[in-house]
């Protein structure tokens, strides 16, 4: 690896010596400088676009050239007439000033060449073509060449370091915006402007009123011949794997016109190739928004989805996966717009894993665990959205949207313990959710605007839990306190649980615009939500019956019946003032809170009133640079199963009892980002602190049973404040065909706990920093070079622990013979203490692909994935009183062979 990387930058240094620079400055007929003047070079004798360049504030501009060379230099800005001018390069850099003339008639010079990057107003302007080199696949591989642009590790666009908050193709929503199926399905050869839309307003009338700044979207621009056709990709695959037969279906099918769209994602394979996750699934808003988050009140719903192991970089032991994803909208007429979408997930997964947990104190007299598992996972997920827009002319709009969600899961799991013995642990569930949101948007006049927003939510959970625990005498004293009968052959206890949410959440916006300077905005919302909460631990016999225990501990309650109402009436006040570069927002919201829950015929009631002041200032240093500072204050309320004073098992070795006496949290909030992006010498450059404190958050004490890793938990009102604090930043760097990107992350967090009567300050401390090399050429092979290196520090008290992790990585793709695609990716893992290597892995995936031509219908490929055939790889987590590691069992090594037909 290090004698790659050393050729790699010689062979960057000797490109750099075989170019000269030219300069000059872009000015009007009358001396001014032309800010984002447009600069090509066309090789006069290979027709071919060799270098490209946007003039800066000054109107300079730097491009690099070939020695001994016939060019084209053209330049052009919007409202004059293109110039074109004749460059003979040397072995010396050359200096080339130009000045543009007005062109009233907009008529241009035929360009042979379009700008690879066009600036417009708030909108950038990518044309793909003159950054892909013919081994891209999907928009993602598109993204990822655009300065400016880059795509996550979780499939995230981000721009200039900003997340992309809506996808659109030609303008309409692609799955609500969601980027991740957009990079991952939309095919690359279907791309030919990729337009960045800065400062996006959902509403265009309300966009000279709200901050729009950080808000950033997408709109995918197609190829000529993509539209009014049906376009996209059909692959079928097939492979074997230690006698295991494999197979991929992957349907991918789309339609534009002015009037319609109609998408179709479709995935079926047995070979982990994941198309949307669960975690995709939950994360998934559907494009919905909470207006609450504004008025300065959290309040968390809870959840009680399943306590699923997660697949480790989406690997798991065997993976068998249905996914299909269908899109429309329809305008049946210019003031009316309808979409919707239809997601359906199924999953079969198997999962292995051994698991070692040291506990830190050796005070608390916790008996260390090592952990065998085999778990079988099935969820079957699916969600649909209908939405319709009015908007009768530019003073109203009505919104409409629902979101409804339905799942079925099951977890079974094989569980070994080193203290516990021989556990078989199943749970099920099959919750449904249906989201309703209204908006209507109504502009009196120019000075006034108001704005209305209305969201419901309905909440039906119901988990089950069931545990078999044949190791009699390890569970005994669990069994005791819990008052189960011991005269079984086994333990086998369950709980059955359901949660009912009901909450809306309404605002109305008002705004006055004072003058072209300033504006006031006033709020007027409410919040209410209503939950119910029934729970019951139950032992089943061995002649099938059921016992209902009574606990020796907790007042002998073990079930629960508990209401919850929360309501929120608030009055918010906020002006918004702009000086010269600065924009302050001032603000606060008023707030009459009342909390209450009644259990077991006794009311326990939380009302009280509260002021929470924010603040928000915006510098704007230049167009594509800012600094931004937010203060907020916010109160936290907790959810229903807080509050529930019976017991509930989380698992077999974790039981909870709520506290019905819990109040509110306090939070402060402070942030500062800076962002800025150089168009004219890309460079990227990102940073953000921030720090946070809480009073009286809600914490738990834990009483661990003698001698067992089996604990009893209760959250209370912790007096003593949490604080936590971050530092990131980003520097990218583009040079020629080569981009550099440094990044790096600090997060300190400290909390206080009380574990068996023994209070402790734990402080966490982790650093991760990260190197990455691209190249993007039009012809020769491109690479990525990454490496990361991570700390986690966890000083926990009685002990500090320290863990470290190295991750080199590579890509390479190369475009042979303009017909033979080659792809390869290698990363390798290490993961150590301060003293020793605890373990390394490493993976490396491969694929060979035949097209005939660009214009080829059919593709053929062969991909193999882990070919090293490594056959686990291994985590660590720092939990609040111990460590654990763990090492994951993964797919082995197979090959497939894949045909790919292009519509």
């Amino acid at each position: 690896m290090k004698r790659f990387t050393i050729v790699i930058f010689l062979c960057l240094a000797s490109l750099s010596f075989a170019q000269i620079k030219l300069e000059g400055v872009v000015k009007d007929s009358i001396g001014s400088p032309l800010e984002l003047a447009n600069v090509i070079a066309i090789n006069q004798g290979t027709q071919k676009l060799d270098s490209y360049g946007i003039t800066n504030d000054d109107g300079y501009y730097r491009l690099s050239l070939e020695k001994n060379t016939n060019y084209k230099i053209q330049v052009s800005y919007i409202g004059m007439k293109t110039t074109q001018v004749d460059v003979q390069t040397e072995e010396i850099d050359l200096t080339q000033n130009v000045t543009l003339q007005s062109d009233t008639t907009l008529d241009e010079i035929e360009l042979v060449y379009e700008m690879p990057v066009t600036i417009k107003g708030d909108t950038i302007v990518y044309n793909a073509d003159s950054f892909t080199s013919g081994t891209e696949r999907k928009l993602g591989d598109v993204l990822n060449k655009l300065p400016g642009v880059e795509v996550n590790d979780d499939g995230q666009i981000e721009v200039e370091g900003k997340a992309v908050s809506k996808v659109m193709v030609e303008g309409k929503d692609f799955f609500d915006g969601d980027s991740k199926l957009a990079t991952q399905n939309i095919p690359a050869n279907a791309v030919d402007k990729v337009e960045v839309l800065k400062n996006y307003a959902e509403v265009g009338q309300l966009s000279g009123v709200t901050n729009n700044q950080d808000n950033i979207a997408i709109n995918i621009k197609l190829k000529a011949g993509k539209k009014n056709f049906w376009f996209g990709n059909v692959t079928a695959g097939a492979g074997g794997a230690d006698d295991k037969p494999l197979y991929l279906a992957q349907p991918k099918l789309f339609h534009y016109s002015p009037e319609h769209s109609l998408n179709f994602i479709g995935d079926l394979n047995n070979i982990g190739e994941i198309a949307f996750t669960r975690r995709d699934y939950f994360n998934f808003t559907g494009g919905f928004r909470n207006p609450s988050r504004s008025s300065g009140t959290n309040i968390n719903l809870g959840s009680n989805n399943l306590g699923f192991l997660t697949l480790q970089n989406n690997r798991a032991k065997d993976i068998n996966t249905k996914f299909g994803a269908a899109n429309f909208s329809y305008s049946p007429k210019k003031t009316l717009d309808l979409s919707g979408f239809a997601i359906f997930l199924s999953s079969r997964t198997e999962l292995q894993e051994n698991s070692s947990v040291i506990y830190t104190n050796p005070d608390l007299n916790i008996p260390d665990e090592t952990t065998e598992s085999h778990t079988a996972q099935r969820s079957d997920l699916a969600m649909a959205k209908l939405s319709a827009k009015y908007k009768p002319n530019t003073d109203n709009q009505l919104d409409y949207d629902v979101l409804a969600r339905t799942s079925k899961e099951s977890q079974d799991q094989l569980f070994f313990s080193s203290v516990n013995g021989n556990i078989n642990e199943f749970e099920n569930a099959k919750p449904y959710s249906i989201h309703q949101n209204l908006n209507y948007y109504y502009t009196l006049d120019e000075a006034n605007i108001f704005a209305l927003e209305v969201q419901h939510l309905l909440q039906d959970e119901d988990p089950f839990y069931n545990a078999v625990l044949e190791d009699k005498d390890s569970y005994a004293n669990t069994a005791a306190v819990l008052g189960f009968d011991d005269m079984q052959t086994f333990y086998d206890v369950a709980q059955e649980k359901r949660v009912k949410s009901n909450q809306l959440d309404a605002k109305l916006d008002y705004w006055n615009i004072l003058n072209t300077k300033s504006d006031i905005n006033f709020t007027w919302g409410t919040i209410y939500s209503k939950q119910d909460f029934n729970s019951d631990i139950f032992q089943f016999l061995d002649n099938g019956s059921t016992f209902n225990n009574e606990p020796t501990i907790n007042d002998g309650l073990d079930v629960n019946a508990i209401g919850y109402r929360f309501s929120d009436v608030y009055l918010g006040v906020h002006y918004r003032l702009k000086s010269g570069i600065f924009t302050f927002t001032p603000g606060f919201s008023a707030h009459a809170y009342s909390a209450k829950n009644k259990q077991f015929g006794e009311r326990f009631t939380d009302n009280f009133f509260r002021l929470l002041p924010d603040f928000n200032t915006r510098i704007q240093l230049k167009k594509s640079e800012q600094i931004i500072f937010n203060y907020g204050m916010r109160t936290q309320f907790t959810d229903i199963n807080q509050f529930a004073s019976g017991l509930v098992l989380n698992s077999y070795r974790s039981i909870f009892s709520g506290n019905p006496e819990l109040e509110s949290a306090l939070s402060h909030q402070v942030n500062l980002s800076y962002f800025s992006f150089n168009m004219f010498n890309y460079t990227n450059v990102n940073g953000r602190l921030s720090y946070s404190k809480t009073v009286d958050r809600i914490r738990t004490t834990s009483q661990f049973q003698p001698g067992s890793v089996v604990r009893v938990s209760t959250p209370f009102n912790s007096d003593l404040a949490d604080e936590n604090a971050s530092a990131s930043g980003r520097f990218q760097k583009t040079l020629g065909k080569f981009r550099g990107t440094l990044s790096g992350n600090f997060n300190y967090s400290k909390f206080n706990q009380i574990v068996n009567g023994i209070r402790s300050v734990n402080e966490n401390y982790s650093h991760s920093y990260r190197g990455e090399l691209r190249t993007n050429f039009r012809e020769a092979p491109n690479f990525e070079l990454g490496y990361r290196y991570s700390i986690q520090d966890n000083d926990q008290g009685n002990r500090r622990t320290k863990f470290f992790t190295k991750a080199p990585s590579i890509e390479f793709d190369a475009l042979i013979f303009k017909s033979v695609t080659f792809k390869t990716e290698y990363s390798y893992n290490s993961f150590s203490d301060e003293d020793k290597k605890i373990n390394d892995f490493e993976f490396w995936d491969a694929s060979l692909s035949y097209r005939k031509n660009t214009d080829s219908k059919w593709e053929y490929v062969i991909k193999a994935t882990n070919l090293l055939d490594t056959q686990s790889q291994n985590t660590s987590r720092s939990g609040n009183i111990s460590v654990s590691a763990t090492e994951y069992f993964i797919q082995p090594r197979f090959i497939t062979f894949r045909l790919r037909y292009e519509l």
